[in-house]
């Protein structure tokens, strides 16, 4: 029998917890018994000791154990389940075509994910801009979409890693978010719940990346990697850029619009093909589903080119009760803001640099985040058709469409716009969008 307050000493102490501790305590989250007052001082603990990759493993496991852990093997599907998990930015909609896509290659995708959080989009928050789409189906519903569609993806449940959704609630409030040991737990947790055969994790580098530093998302990568595939499931960790807004919109339908697009192969960002494609390509290839990355990427292009990912998509948004032709009629579904006007640039020259941030708290203050968790999302806005970096711009040509509920909040958001895009006489040295790759070394 263990005590909440010896395992929370031997934190404060620097001593190594046992896995049985550290199950034990998030159990105790989980159940309840475990007090707020406990939570919060073993976070402070861990948040100025760290944890070794046994305790970090330790930990996922047992928030990942706190509830229901779903078990696929009852629908004897033909293919293995696979996920991705990006820890967020600006115009990053990738989920949205590579679940479809590598649902026509053949795997099964029950994706969990979050809503919008500080200036980052929220998967979920763009999936409701259209109408009748149930980001919360019952268990039932989640696995005959899964079947049916091949990806379903929906929000986290509260059976599923309840430790976590306690855990986070106080780190949230005693300043013990930015925990690497503590926020690898908080997403694997949460992932592994879905009964997963593979992963591949997104950590975002940049000026609208999650992590400060390259060095930070560095780490933060090498620890879900390592613990991800200690936990028992094969994980790739990709590096990518987000110095930029990823896509060429920002906004929850505006990025609908565009998964669509990409989808359908009316328009295609280069950066956003380049890094959904090499995401994709990493889950074929552990999901024994390619042999390597070139069969892999092939096959992905064919579930583009014939039209497949597409009708998955088509598929997922039907079955979760959105309109069954979506994918041919999405712009009669999707709501259209009241001012749309393009921002101009002030000046001439060269896109040197983009404040990702700044560019996505833009976008949640014309109304498409939340400053609190009760404010209600204005799907409609956001911007669309933005410049790259690297762009040669001309007075008075378009930085990006911009899309508010009225001319007040267009004025605000195009002046912040401005702010965020550095505009000067030099051409910027190229970055890779995908800086490294941390594969598992079994």
């Amino acid at each position: 029998m263990f005590l909440a307050q010896e395992i929370i000493k031997k934190k404060r102490d620097n001593q190594p917890l046992s896995s049985e501790e550290i199950r034990f305590f998030t159990q105790g989250i989980a159940d309840g018994s475990v007090s707020e007052g406990q939570i919060a001082a073993f976070a402070m603990a861990v948040y100025f000791n760290d944890m070794t990759m046994a305790e970090r493993i330790a930990l996922t496991e047992g928030t990942r154990d706190s509830g229901m852990v779903l078990d696929w093997s009852a629908y004897n599907f033909d293919g293995p389940i696979l996920d991705k998990h990006s820890t967020g930015g600006v115009g990053d909609c990738v989920s949205l075509m590579l679940g479809p896509m590598i649902a026509a290659c053949g795997a099964y995708v029950p994706m969990i994910s979050g809503r919008g959080l500080g200036h980052t989009g929220g998967t979920l928050d763009k999936l409701e801009s259209i109408p009748g789409y149930n980001i919360e189906p019952d268990n039932a519903t989640f696995a005959k979409v899964v079947g049916e569609a091949g990806v379903a993806i929906i929000g986290q449940t509260g059976d599923l890693a309840p430790a976590d959704k306690r855990l986070y609630a106080t780190r949230d409030v005693t300043a013990t978010v930015d925990s690497i040991a503590l926020i690898t737990a908080s997403i694997l947790g949460k992932k592994l719940a879905a009964g997963l055969d593979a992963l591949v994790m997104d950590v975002k580098v940049g000026s609208g990346a999650f992590m400060p530093t390259y060095e930070l998302s560095e780490q933060l990568a090498e620890s879900i990697s390592q613990v991800a595939n200690g936990a028992g499931v094969p994980t790739t960790a990709l590096l990518t850029n987000m110095d930029q807004v990823l896509a060429s919109s920002a906004g929850n339908a505006l990025e609908i619009v565009e998964a669509v697009q990409y989808l359908t192969g009316e328009y295609r960002n280069p950066r956003l093909h380049q890094v959904t494609l090499v995401q994709a390509a990493e889950l074929l290839v552990l999901g024994k589903l390619a042999t390597d990355i070139d069969e892999a990427q092939a096959k992905l292009m064919q579930a583009l080119d014939s039209g497949e990912a597409a009708k998955r998509f088509g598929l997922m948004v039907a079955g979760l009760g959105g309109p069954a032709d979506f994918i041919q009629r999405y712009q009669d579904y999707l709501p259209q803001a009241a001012v749309i006007k393009p921002v101009l640039a002030e000046q001439s020259g060269v896109v040197q640099q983009m404040n990702g941030t700044a560019i996505g708290m833009a976008v949640v203050g014309l109304g498409g985040g939340r400053r609190v968790a009760t404010d209600v999302i204005d799907h409609s806005v956001g911007f669309n058709q933005m410049v790259a970096i690297g762009d040669t711009v001309a007075a008075d040509m378009p930085l990006a469409l911009l899309h508010a509920k009225d001319q007040a909040s267009w004025q605000q958001a195009a002046a912040a716009l401005r702010s965020a895009v550095v505009i000067g006489d030099d051409t910027p040295a190229a970055k890779p969008q995908v800086y490294r790759r941390i594969r598992p070394s079994i």
